[in-house]
């Protein structure tokens, strides 16, 4: 059996302890000289552990000051009801969005199928980028089926938030009714919107929502940035 590299398992445990507040945002981390020393290894060796860690947005050096932590994972809650900006609020983070694409379409036989709609049906697809105190953490893209919510996608570029927009259509709520995880590798495009290194592992979440009545107003997609983001699972979230 392969044996882990050094200088992943060092980055390893550095990322361990900042996600459990070891090192807060803006703390110093050890020095190169001080990490050799604790794991036995040379300095050589940090240096690359540090490098992956500084690529994947975790931490900043200064020069002449040394390396600080950049960020946390930020705790994100899957349950019944998901929602973006109250779900960072509650992390103590500044959520953000940007979207990158907006257009109605024709749905594909696998959206078709989840929405409950006809081979061929319009839907309209959203795609946006999101920031969690400016980092972007996730790629997401949420189908709709057009002829339930026809004016969604306005209503989306204004709000930037689907809970709003679905509400501004007339669906004062909505639920999850599945939703799957998988972990993957990020693909060149990806990793460009995330900042991260390609092929660095990401995790993959799709699900389906429900209106009030039970049928399926969203097909959603997102992609998070595996160390930027750490799923927690209970029954419900409050909605905003």
């Amino acid at each position: 059996m392969a044996r882990t590299a050094l200088w992943k398992t060092i980055a390893d445990t550095l990322t361990t302890e900042i996600g459990a507040d070891h090192y807060a945002p803006g703390d110093k981390l050890p020095t190169e000289a001080e990490l050799s020393q604790r794991f036995g290894v040379n300095r050589h060796t940090v240096r690359r552990a540090l490098s992956e860690m500084s690529d994947r947005g975790l931490i900043r050096a200064r020069r002449g000051a040394g390396v600080f932590v950049a960020s946390k994972p930020t705790d994100y809650p899957i349950g019944k009801r998901v929602r973006f900006h109250q779900n960072l609020e509650a992390a103590g983070r500044v959520p953000g969005r940007k979207i990158l694409m907006s257009e109605t379409r024709h749905a594909s036989a696998k959206e078709a199928e989840l929405l409950q709609i006809d081979s061929g049906e319009q839907v309209h697809a959203f795609e946006t980028l999101a920031f969690a105190d400016g980092q972007p953490i996730m790629l997401g893209r949420s189908i709709f089926p057009a002829s339930r919510v026809p004016g969604l996608l306005e209503a989306l570029r204004l709000n930037l938030s689907i809970t709003k927009a679905l509400k501004e259509c007339g669906v004062a709520d909505y639920t999850r009714s599945s939703t799957r995880i998988n972990a993957m590798l990020a693909t060149a495009t990806q990793a460009s919107h995330l900042r991260i290194a390609e092929n660095a592992s990401i995790l993959r979440t799709t699900s389906v929502s429900v209106d009030p009545n039970g049928h399926p107003i969203e097909f959603g997609t997102t992609w998070m940035a595996g160390d930027r983001v750490t799923l927690t699972f209970s029954p419900s979230t409050t909605e905003i």
